[in-house]
């Protein structure tokens, strides 16, 4: 579940820390110790007994393993942080699942891409660290995947830690059986220390998150989000471009399926400047939730048909595959989705020098093989991102900064 990027626990002793001067009491109130901190005005509470943030007023999952009694009250004030950005406080991270791309503020996004680049340092240089050592991670997929699935497990295994894995869950695991959602996460919660999920129902990772004890990351679900590829999606542009703030980005194909490119795109609308087009066929738009937060957030969106001359503007052409698999019975309208707009060596010679092709793959036809020559193709660099950014995130999760 999502926690504020600038409230959290620095601890499991009652202390707390936070950017601004807080009044903390602890009180008993006949169920596990529950810290409340009043600031300006209203007050936010949290439950010691376990570092997770439940919604609507839930207790903790720890809760009938701790206990609390009268003379446990205790007094304590917190040390005014001056100009701390909220990651630098305390050492434990900020959010205790990543479920969505909404949970990501400008300054983590910004640490966790410093944090990816040590992580690559450590790939190149380093093949036998041992920072996750003990460390277990569960691999829970319902729906294929190659780089999602072995980029993670890769990391793990890179910082010293152990997988365990099933893929193709939702017909080789007890699913198959009938086993509910909450089930399996329980059960497999008592054999690691995170669990990394891909799922084929949208909101599917929060269910996951509302009822585990330890970690849960999503790796997709269904037509919901995809937060990992948005985060090595932005540390990849970053990094091609040279910058985030004042950028142009097509979003190109499957915009109503495709899950990449709508964790992208709330992503995106963190930063300054940025204006995002939509290419796509009529039957694959992109969805009007996607444009009304875009709106909300002041960032300047538009649709378009003509693909050339958006490539002809952009800083990132994003380019996505026409997702068949989302499409059911309904295979006419795949076929006039298909092939609609296509990536090659015309659009390249539109583009600027500078620009770059990114697609979060696999690709079928939309981007053609010519394309890969040239240095403004970024996609297989953009994958290997996915591996530090992956790394970065395993770390903070289950060790903090």
């Amino acid at each position: 579940m999502a926690v504020s990027s600038s409230f959290f626990t620095s601890s499991l002793q009652g202390s707390m820390v936070a950017p601004k001067t807080l009044k903390c009491y602890r009180e008993y109130m006949g169920s596990p110790s529950n810290l409340s901190c009043r600031q300006s005005g209203y007050i936010k509470s949290m439950y010691l007994t376990h570092s997770r943030i439940l919604p609507s007023g839930k207790l903790s999952k720890r809760k009938q393993t701790d206990r609390v009694s009268p003379k446990d009250r205790i007094q304590c004030s917190a040390v005014q942080v001056e100009n701390a950005p909220s990651f630098s406080v305390g050492k434990k991270f900020q959010l205790d699942d990543v479920i969505e791309a909404q949970q990501f503020d400008r300054d983590i996004l910004g640490a966790i891409f410093d944090v990816a680049r040590e992580m690559e340092k450590i790939e190149k240089n380093s093949p036998g660290s041992q920072i996750l050592k003990g460390y277990l991670m569960a691999t829970l997929f319902y729906e294929p995947s190659t780089r999602t699935r072995l980029s993670f497990e890769s990391a793990m295994k890179r910082l010293g830690g152990e997988v365990l894995t099933t893929e193709n869950a939702r017909e080789f695991s007890s699913a198959a059986k009938g086993e509910t959602l909450e089930d399996t996460i329980r059960t497999i919660e008592g054999y690691s220390d995170i669990i990394v999920m891909r799922h084929f129902e949208s909101g599917a990772a929060k269910r996951a998150a509302v009822t585990a004890g330890i970690p849960i990351i999503n790796a997709g679900d269904g037509p919901g989000q995809h937060p990992t590829q948005a985060l090595l999606d932005v540390y990849t542009i970053e990094r091609e471009v040279g910058k985030l703030d004042g950028i142009k980005v097509g979003l190109v194909g499957d915009l109503a399926n495709g899950r990449t490119v709508r964790s992208l795109a709330y992503l995106l609308a963190k930063y300054q400047d940025v204006k995002i087009y939509f290419v796509s066929p009529d039957v694959v738009k992109m969805k009007d939730d996607i444009k009304n937060y875009l709106t909300s957030k002041g960032v300047e969106w538009e649709e378009s048909a003509d693909l050339m001359e958006v490539a002809s503007k952009c800083d990132v052409v994003y380019q996505t595959r026409i997702q068949k698999e989302r499409f059911g019975e309904r295979i006419d309208q795949y076929e006039v989705a298909r092939g609609k707009y296509i990536v090659d060596q015309n659009v390249l010679d539109v583009m600027q020098k500078h620009a770059v092709v990114m697609h979060p793959l696999p690709r079928l036809d939309e981007i053609t093989v010519d394309v890969d020559g040239d240095p403004r193709a970024a996609y297989f660099r953009q994958a290997k991102n996915g591996l530090y950014i992956r790394m970065a995130l395993l770390k903070l999760l289950l060790v903090g900064w």
